[in-house]
C-alpha cells in the first residue's frame, strides 16, 4: 500500500493537471454553483408585489380615490395606468402590460352613502395564476378596509359591512388552471433544451472526428455551410412545434389561436425562435473543444432561461436586475408570444416588441457564429 501511494499521488497531479488545463470545464464548475445560489436566493420570488395595474374611474368623488389609495397600499400592485374606457383598460391587460384592471362605476359613491350594495369590478390576468393570485389577495381586503374611516367621516348610514363588492373576472384562465400556463411555455424550454444542444453537440462531434474538413476544403463558405447544416434543425424544430401543440391541445385543453392572424403571430415568433437556438447552438460549437463542454455550455445557458424568464416563477416577481436579465434571454420573449397568441388572441401588431427582441437575438448570434467561424481547422 505504501509503495502505491505514488502512483496514486502522480495520477491525481495528473488529473488536477488536465482539469485546470481544461479552462472550459473549470468556468463551468466554479459558475454554475454560483449562479443558481444568486438565483435562487436573490432573484426567486413567490410572492410578488408590487404588480402593475390600471385603475378606470367613472367617479372622481374622494370614496373612488380612496379605493384607489387603499389598493396601492396592499403593497402587491402598483397603479401605473389610468386608462379612459373600457377598450384601452382591455388593450392594456391583453398585451400584458397590467396585471389587474379595475373598473369603477359613475354609481358608486352613491349607492356607498345611501348603503346599498355597491361593486366594483377587479380583472385579473390570469394566464399567470401565481402572479394573479398576489393582485387579486389586494383586491379582497378593499371591501373592509378602504373606506373604513371615509365613511364615518361622511356620516354615512352603518349599511352592514362590507361597504361594497368587489365582482371578480380572471380573463385568459378563468378556472386558473396551471397546465394553461405551463404547457405553452414548455414549448419554449422543450426547443431551447433540444435545439440548442442538439446543434452545438453535432458540429462539435464532425470537429472531433475530423468530418469537418471535407466540407471546409469545398468552395463553400462558411455562410453556406452555417445555413446547410441548420436547415434540418429547423424542420425537427417545427415538428417538436407540432407535437407539443398537439398534445396541449389534446391532453390539456389548453386553448389555441382563434384567428389566422393569431397564427400567423405565432409562426413568425416560431421561426424566429428556432433559428435563434439554432444559432446559439452553433455559436456554442465554435468555442467548445468537446462534445463534453458544448453540453456544459448549453446547460449553463438553460438555468436561467427556466429561471428568469417566467416559465418557472411569475417574471413581475423577479428583483430589477433579475427582469433586465430576463429580457436578454429569449425565451422570455418568446414565452409572451406563445401564450400571447394562445390565450390572448394577440396578433402581429400586440407583440411587436417580443419579435423584434427575438429578430435581434437571431442576428447578433448569427453574426456572432459566422464570425467565429473558420474556412480552416485550427
Amino acid at each position: 500500500m505504501t509503495g502505491s501511494l505514488p502512483r496514486i499521488l502522480a495520477v491525481l497531479l495528473k488529473e488536477f493537471t488536465q482539469l485546470r488545463r481544461d479552462r472550459i470545464t473549470y468556468a463551468m464548475i466554479l459558475l454554475m454553483p454560483v449562479m443558481q445560489l444568486l438565483i435562487f436566493g436573490y432573484a426567486i420570488n413567490m410572492d410578488p408585489r408590487h404588480l402593475p395595474a390600471a385603475v378606470l374611474s367613472h367617479d372622481t368623488s374622494t370614496l373612488a380615490n380612496s379605493v384607489v389609495a387603499a389598493l396601492e397600499r396592499t403593497g402587491y400592485v402598483d397603479v401605473r395606468y389610468l386608462p379612459r374606457s373600457d377598450e384601452e383598460l382591455d388593450q392594456l391587460l391583453r398585451r400584458g402590460q397590467v396585471m389587474l384592471g379595475i373598473t369603477i362605476p359613475p354609481d358608486f359613491t352613491r349607492r356607498v352613502l345611501k348603503g346599498e350594495r355597491a361593486q366594483i369590478l377587479a380583472e385579473a390576468d390570469a394566464s399567470d395564476p401565481q402572479a394573479a393570485a398576489g393582485a387579486l389577495a389586494a383586491v379582497s381586503v378593499l371591501p373592509t378596509e378602504a373606506l373604513r374611516n371615509e365613511r364615518l367621516g361622511l356620516g354615512a348610514p352603518r349599511a352592514p359591512a362590507p361597504a361594497f363588492e368587489v365582482v371578480v373576472h380572471r380573463r385568459y384562465n378563468p378556472e386558473s388552471r396551471s397546465p394553461v400556463h405551463i404547457v405553452p411555455g414548455l414549448l419554449g424550454i422543450i426547443l431551447s433544451m433540444t435545439l440548442v444542444m442538439m446543434t452545438a453537440m453535432a458540429v462539435t462531434r464532425e470537429r472531433e472526428r475530423g468530418t469537418m474538413e471535407t466540407l471546409l476544403s469545398t468552395p463553400a463558405t462558411p455562410a453556406e455551410i452555417m445555413v446547410g447544416k441548420l436547415t434540418p434543425y429547423v424542420v425537427v424544430g417545427l415538428v417538436q412545434t407540432v407535437v407539443v401543440l398537439g398534445m396541449a391541445r389534446g391532453l390539456f385543453s389548453v386553448p389555441m389561436a382563434r384567428t389566422p392572424a393569431g397564427w400567423l403571430a405565432l409562426a413568425c415568433g416560431i421561426v424566429l425562435f428556432i433559428v435563434g437556438n439554432l444559432s446559439l447552438g452553433y455559436l456554442i460549437s465554435t468555442v467548445a473543444r468537446s462534445q463534453l463542454q458544448a453540453m456544459q455550455m448549453s446547460m449553463f445557458y438553460m438555468l436561467p432561461s427556466i429561471f428568469l424568464s417566467g416559465f418557472a416563477f411569475p417574471f413581475l416577481g423577479l428583483p430589477p436586475w433579475a427582469r433586465v436579465l430576463g429580457e436578454i434571454i429569449p425565451v422570455t420573449h418568446f414565452l409572451r408570444i406563445v401564450r400571447g397568441a394562445l390565450l390572448k388572441d394577440q396578433v402581429l401588431a400586440d407583440m411587436g416588441n417580443d419579435l423584434l427582441a427575438l429578430g435581434l437575438f437571431v442576428l447578433a448570434v448569427a453574426g456572432a457564429a459566422l464570425a467565429r467561424s473558420r474556412t480552416t481547422l485550427d
